[in-house]
This record gives C-alpha cells, sequence and structure tokens, in this order.
C-alpha cells in the first residue's frame, strides 16, 4: 500500500442515496439527503432538530489548498495524508467544549466515521467572522503600508510584527459575493466594518440587527476558550475564523449557531509558545505551508496577486511538490491534532471503503 493510496483526495463519488448534486468545496464534500432519509435518521437518532429539517452528509477530504488552489505532490499524492482526520477530530473537539461550556450548537449532529459528519441545514450568516489576539499576516502587511485603520478598527502606532495586539480584534469579512452593499464591493473576502453590517444586516443573512452582538459574544468566547485551551499545551492561539448560521430546534426555535469548521490548523494560526518566547514563529497551522510555497517558487507574487491568478492555477496544476514536503504537512496536522485531543489521529488504509460500509450498514444509506 503506498502513501498515495492513503489519501482520500475525491469525495464527490460516494454512492450515498442523493436527489440533488454534490457540492464540493475546496477540502468537504456534501450530499444531500433525501427527504424520506432526512426524516427517517431524525426519529430513528433523536436528533433535536425539526422533523423536516434537511440533512446532509458532510465527508472531508485529504486535499490541501492554498492561495484559492488545489496543490499535489509526486507518485500521485493527490492531498495530505491524515489531514482530513486531524481536521475533523479537532473540530469534533472544540465543538464538544462549546457545548459542554454552553456556549452554542453547532450543525454537526452525529460523527459516523473520522472523515464524516452528519449535519443540519443552516442558514449561514455570510460574514466570515475573524479574530485576531497577534498582528500577522494581512493585517501586518496593510500595516506595514502604513495604513492604521482595518476593518473600520483604528490601529495604534508602533506596533511590531508577530506582536501580540493591546485587545482581541474582531475583523470581518464576506463570505462569498455580496450585490448591492452600499461601501462593500460584491467581491468575496472583502473586509468591512461593524457599521457595513449593523446598516445592512439583512444582507448579511441576520434575522435582526440584536443578532450582531450574538456573533460577536459567540465568536469572542470561542476565541477565548480555544485560546485558554491551547496555552495549557504551550502553543498560542494567533487569530481564526468562525462561521455562523441559523437554525430550528425540535421544540421549534431559531437559534444561531457555530458552523464549518473551529480551531482548526486550516482556519486558525497557531504558533509554538516555547519557541515565540525566544522569538522565533513555528507555525503549527497551513500557514506554514503556505510560507513554504512561497519559498519554494521563484516568482511569489504568483501566489499574493489575484491579477494573476491564471498563472498561480497554472502553477498549483503543473508542479509536483516533493513527497517530504506533503509529509511534513502531514507531520505538522497530526501533530497539532493529537496534542488538542490528547489521542491518536490513525491514517486509514482505504478511507473510502471505511466510509461506504458505516453508511450502508449503520445508517442505511447506500444501497
Amino acid at each position: 500500500m503506498t502513501i498515495a493510496n492513503k489519501v482520500l483526495a475525491v469525495n464527490n463519488d460516494l454512492p450515498i442515496r442523493t436527489d440533488k448534486p454534490v457540492h464540493s468545496g475546496k477540502v468537504r464534500s456534501v450530499y444531500w439527503l433525501t427527504e424520506d432519509d432526512s426524516r427517517r435518521l431524525i426519529k430513528e437518532k433523536g436528533y433535536d432538530v425539526a422533523e423536516d429539517s434537511p440533512l446532509a452528509i458532510m465527508v472531508i477530504s485529504d486535499r490541501i489548498s492554498a492561495f484559492d488552489c488545489i496543490w499535489h505532490g509526486e507518485g500521485g499524492m493527490r492531498g495530505v495524508p491524515g489531514k482530513g482526520a486531524a481536521l475533523n477530530a479537532i473540530s469534533n473537539h472544540w465543538f464538544k467544549l462549546f457545548k459542554e461550556n454552553g456556549l452554542a450548537d453547532s450543525h454537526i449532529l452525529d460523527i459516523p466515521h473520522p472523515f464524516v459528519w452528519i449535519v443540519q441545514k443552516a442558514k449561514p450568516v455570510m460574514i466570515e467572522a475573524i479574530c485576531r489576539q497577534y498582528i500577522t499576516g494581512s493585517m501586518w502587511r496593510s500595516y506595514e503600508k502604513g495604513e492604521r485603520e482595518f476593518c473600520g478598527i483604528k490601529l495604534p502606532e508602533g506596533l511590531a510584527k508577530d506582536s501580540k495586539l493591546p485587545e482581541l480584534l474582531q475583523t470581518p469579512s464576506t463570505k462569498g459575493i455580496l450585490e448591492g452593499i452600499p461601501g462593500v464591493p460584491a467581491q468575496d473576502d472583502v473586509n468591512i466594518t461593524r457599521k457595513n453590517i449593523e446598516d445592512n444586516f439583512a444582507a448579511f443573512n441576520f434575522k435582526s440587527a440584536s443578532d450582531i452582538a450574538v456573533y460577536e459574544k459567540l465568536l469572542k468566547q470561542g476565541f477565548d476558550l480555544i485560546s485558554g485551551e491551547l496555552a495549557n499545551i504551550e502553543q498560542i492561539f494567533i487569530d481564526t475564523k468562525f462561521e455562523f448560521g441559523y437554525v430550528t430546534d425540535a421544540a421549534g426555535n431559531d437559534k444561531l449557531i457555530y458552523m464549518d469548521e473551529v480551531g482548526t490548523p486550516d482556519s486558525s494560526r497557531i504558533w509554538d509558545a516555547n519557541e515565540y518566547a525566544k522569538g522565533k514563529v513555528v507555525e503549527n497551522s497551513k500557514e506554514g505551508f503556505r510560507q513554504l510555497l512561497l519559498n519554494h517558487f521563484p516568482d511569489p507574487d504568483i501566489l499574493l496577486n489575484k491579477d494573476r491568478m491564471d498563472e498561480r492555477e497554472a502553477l498549483a496544476r503543473d508542479n509536483e511538490l516533493p513527497e517530504s514536503v506533503l509529509m511534513a504537512v502531514s507531520d505538522t496536522y497530526t501533530g497539532i491534532a493529537e496534542k488538542i485531543t490528547g489521542e491518536k489521529i490513525v491514517i486509514s488504509d482505504d478511507p473510502k471503503a471505511e466510509i461506504i460500509e458505516i453508511l450502508r450498514n449503520e445508517y442505511k444509506l447506500i444501497d
């Protein structure tokens, strides 16, 4: 069995019973269940959702994306061994702690397999909810150019790269392309201010203006909880992205929940605290892979300049990364997952066959 065979790269071809097209993102694929299967599972499993809620199977992959491209390696490696299982394990860990600490529920109803979530349909809030505890990345690049306002927040003079900010900042951006919002360009991932959200809360899918404060509270609570837990294992939570949505529970109540993933190396920067104390940044997140790509190719502007997207896609398509690079990324993901969860990440020999067997035998979702 080669390493390449242990990678789940294609996750949109499972024979799960569905009457809708499979939706594939950069990393996950979503299979919407039939109405009959959704109702059956809600009843059989006792999920706390309205009896007519649409359910989906969400299957993670081991694909790795960076700079809006999917990367691959030599020897037919179409992803990073253990990455999918590591991401799900970390999210599952944080969502469980959120619930235990009374924060909010998530979209996950059940976890049949380390690669699989059964989720309820949520109406997403169209905001990438970003929290920053340190100045780095895009915020630092703007600051270095002389900008002193970021997402409507005034930044003080004299901040140093990678230093801790005076307070935790919430710096939201758009999720998807939103049309017709004054002062907000119709582009994905555009920085926005709190006033943009207040003035157009319905356009961002908030049910009421008062829910803006609810999402901000959940974002801060979630960040603080993860930050505290990471500090216990000598890691620093630098910044992160959360996503939120609305669902209806079995009693008919609308509620704002966490969705997508939280506190993972894909959605966050996590630094080694001991190394940081010595003045060195050691990434335990995808940022390390991004930096590696910037150093690997002779013209890093291709990766940073949105106007060169065609060249960037060609770079990702036509270049096989060394196996050692993808295995180093695997070590980063599985290593931080094992530190966070306290459990070993097992790299399956044939994850697709395992998923099919469980969904056929235990959930009756495959004929």
